[in-house]
């Protein structure tokens, strides 16, 4: 099973940037898919972005535009780091923001889906003030 742990969120304000990591491994990185979901107070989870080990990039329509996926590689491809670099925050991203690694195949738009996700980070707090 892939391990996975974020790190990077924090406060900022309105317009601000933040890049949130999350590290990877247990797995050969080209067998599992990393995403980003979030959780807003009262609301339910749902999806950001995603890296599929097949190499395409999906996102949520809320954050597409100012969101973007990068990942590094360990040169043994056992360890994966995926960057979910956020640009230009509003209010309504605030959140806490999970980490995911699935190795099951998406079909049909099932990346967006929480429950396709095998590993689950604990969590990290991003807050953007007015």
């Amino acid at each position: 099973q892939v391990h996975v742990v974020e790190s990077g969120g924090g406060l900022v304000q309105a317009g601000g940037s933040l890049r949130l990591s999350c590290a990877a491994s247990g797995r050969r990185s080209i067998s599992y898919s990393v995403g980003w979901f979030r959780q807003a107070p009262g609301k339910e989870r749902e999806f950001v972005a995603v890296n599929s080990w097949t190499g395409n990039t999906y996102y949520a329509d809320s954050v597409k535009g100012r969101f973007a996926i990068s990942k590094d590689i360990s040169t043994d491809n056992t360890k994966s780091t995926l960057y979910l670099q956020m640009n230009n925050l509003k209010p309504e991203d605030t959140a806490v923001y999970y980490c995911a690694a699935t190795e099951r195949a998406f079909y049909n738009g099932s990346f967006s889906r929480s429950q396709e996700y095998e590993s689950w980070g604990q969590g990290t707090q991003v807050t953007v003030s007015t």
